[in-house]
């Protein structure tokens, strides 16, 4: 990465120079190298087995998370099914700018979280509230006394009760006597011992597991860890292949809609985890007849949500194992960020008269991450129109206009009213415009999938 990279401000910069923006894209597609990983992966299982070391995971905790919760109900039956060894950490969680709407993201975790819960068996308290600092406190310090041995069933009984309002209080005084309480000193330094390790392996959140140079956030990812682990046989039972923590299905069938139920998806140009789903998405729409409405909005940069260099390359990281297990070509990938997005989205009204916006969308996220077209150009963009189907002789008379801008500004409230803010996010509507389901991140497609066949199967019972 170079120096010129990290001065200018990489993936935070909104309208950066031609020089900035291929050097942005230079860096990305060198991250998102197919050979990239599994050269990595080779390297590092040759120097563990040349240093005799054994299967290490790290695994850091925030006792406030709903995910971490989630998260530390896996951490036993790894354990059980894998020869490896685990070290687990106190953090407090992210924050500046890895954590843009704060409070928001405490809200969407908690329903979010039991939401996704019983469909990888585990468990969530119902009725859910977010603890204040005093059992926060406590929490930490209980998991701070105990042993690393004893930390995977402390966590789950930390989260068990910590979330439950009004009765959390007692609830971690009963485990304060099961496990004992550190000093507030010792619980603070303990975090502070926590958070330099994850700042040393270069991340910023709780809930994620740490093997070999890669990270894994909380149950969603385990599956792969687990399939890393498994083709480097460290399985105790590798007659049994299946995944403890697999990803669930995106279902089709068997019930099919009339078009009563709608699929809004919330999507902008500029992001890696729109790129992979899109397509899906909308062929979901269409497999099960339900109606599409695509709402545009402006990426998270060009909004003014500041996005960190170490949060951006471990998105773009991310996605590249997400894609890799989607079957989706990713990673030639072309900046589109500033007046690329704007131009295009210029487009949109024009394109949706004659029944393209959705093939405009669909043609701009493949030009700027699979086929490496440079949309800072004419003739990307010229590029990009055509293989939507739609005349350039046309889109260039009305490129630039300014009159998208209260459209998508109006699809980010509405994001924000059902405590969204990224994208892509999701929300089915029944007949009567009532939302059924909302949900953010393009690994929650496939509970939109199971929603759908739920409310057509209801409404013919």
């Amino acid at each position: 990465m170079t120096e010129q990279f990290r001065e200018q401000g990489g993936f935070a910069t909104m309208d950066p120079s031609p020089m900035m923006r291929w050097i942005t894209s230079r860096v990305i597609r060198k991250l998102t190298n197919p050979g990239r990983l599994q050269n990595a992966r080779r390297k590092a299982e040759k120097e563990r087995v040349k240093q005799g070391n054994a299967h290490c995971i790290e695994y850091f905790h925030q006792v406030d998370d709903a995910y971490s919760h989630l998260a530390a109900q896996a951490l036993q039956a790894l354990l059980n099914k894998y020869d490896v060894e685990l070290t687990c950490h106190l953090v407090s969680g992210p924050d500046g700018n890895n954590l843009p709407e704060p409070e928001l993201l405490s809200r969407l975790s908690l329903w979010d979280a039991a939401l996704v819960s019983a469909h990888y068996t585990l468990g969530f308290p119902d009725e859910a509230t977010l603890p204040n600092s005093g059992p926060v406190a406590q929490a930490n310090a209980i998991l701070a006394n105990v042993s690393n041995s004893n930390f995977p069933d402390a966590a789950v009984d930390i989260g068990q009760a910590i979330f439950r309002g009004d009765a959390a209080n007692a609830a971690l005084e009963l485990l304060s006597s099961k496990y004992g309480v550190a000093s507030a000193e010792t619980a603070e330094q303990a975090i502070a011992r926590g958070n330099a390790r994850l700042a040393e392996l270069k991340h910023y959140s709780g809930a994620m597991f740490y093997y070999a140079g890669e990270w894994y956030w909380g149950v969603d990812r385990l599956y792969h860890l687990e399939r890393r682990l498994q083709s480097l046989g460290a399985s105790l039972h590798p007659e049994n292949g299946a995944l403890l923590f697999p990803r669930p299905d995106i279902e089709v069938g068997p019930n099919r809609d009339d078009g009563s139920l709608t699929l809004e998806i919330y999507a902008s140009l500029r992001s890696p985890y729109t790129a992979l789903i899109f397509d899906r998405a909308v062929q979901l729409a269409k497999d099960t007849g339900v109606t599409l409405a695509l709402c545009p909005v402006l990426p998270m940069v060009m909004r003014g949500v500041s996005l960190s260099r170490q949060k951006g390359l471990y998105i773009f990281a991310d996605a590249t194992r997400e894609a890799h297990a989607l079957g989706v070509d990713f990673g030639k990938f072309s900046d589109p960020i500033g007046s690329p997005v704007r131009r295009c989205y210029s487009l949109f009204s024009w394109a949706e008269t004659q029944g393209k916006q959705v093939a405009l969308m669909s043609s701009f996220l493949r030009a700027a991450f699979t086929q490496g077209i440079n949309t800072n150009t004419d003739a990307g963009q010229r590029a990009v129109v055509e293989q939507a189907g739609l005349p350039w002789s046309e889109a260039e008379q009305i490129i630039d206009n300014e009159d998208w801008q209260e459209e998508l500004e109006k699809n980010r409230t509405t994001m924000y009213g059902f405590d969204c803010w990224g994208v892509p996010s999701f929300r089915l509507l029944d007949a009567d415009g009532k939302s059924l389901l909302a949900v953010w991140g393009q690994d929650r497609l496939w509970l939109v999938s199971r929603k759908i066949q739920q409310a057509i199967a209801s409404r013919h019972s």
